[in-house]
């Protein structure tokens, strides 16, 4: 399973984001490929412990959510409902300029890469995550975007 625990796979990614465009048009759901670039951001950020993003409820016990969304090979389902805090229609980052978000975005990839080991906070709807699941969240959640934009 793809993991940005694995060098190459992050390149991969780097390589899909760079693809981005500020028109690029979406699959499904309602983001633009910029508010996309902010929302990946702010959920770094949340990994991080920079922004506060509040527990979402779950239908399932949280360790079979995350069972089902990180080890499963499934592709995430689409629509699915955002927390408000990086939901670029509510409490998210606001879009302001293409790049300089999208180096925003890199930014923060690179400090969440530099050192796993110091997120220790509990996923939203996953609950508790080891280095191993955050890395692998990292890559489902990127994967999951870059390819609503057809990346």
């Amino acid at each position: 399973m793809k993991s940005l625990r694995d060098p190459e796979t992050q390149k991969e990614i780097r390589q899909r984001l760079e693809g981005i465009q500020p028109d690029s048009p979406r699959r499904w759901g309602r983001m633009t490929a910029h508010q996309m670039i902010c929302h990946l951001t702010d959920s770094f950020l949340g990994a991080l412990g920079d922004r506060p993003v509040g527990l979402a409820s779950a239908p399932l016990p949280r360790k079979i959510v995350k069972f089902i969304a990180l080890d499963l090979p499934l592709h995430w389902p689409h629509g699915l409902k955002t927390r408000p805090e990086i939901d670029q229609e509510a409490g998210g980052t606001r879009p302001v300029e293409f790049a300089a978000d999208l180096e925003a975005l890199r930014f923060q990839l690179d400090r969440f890469l530099a050192n796993p080991r110091a997120i220790e906070l509990a996923h939203p709807i996953f609950g508790p995550m080891s280095q191993a699941d955050w890395m692998r969240w990292a890559y489902l959640h990127m994967d999951h975007h870059l390819r609503q934009f057809g990346k």
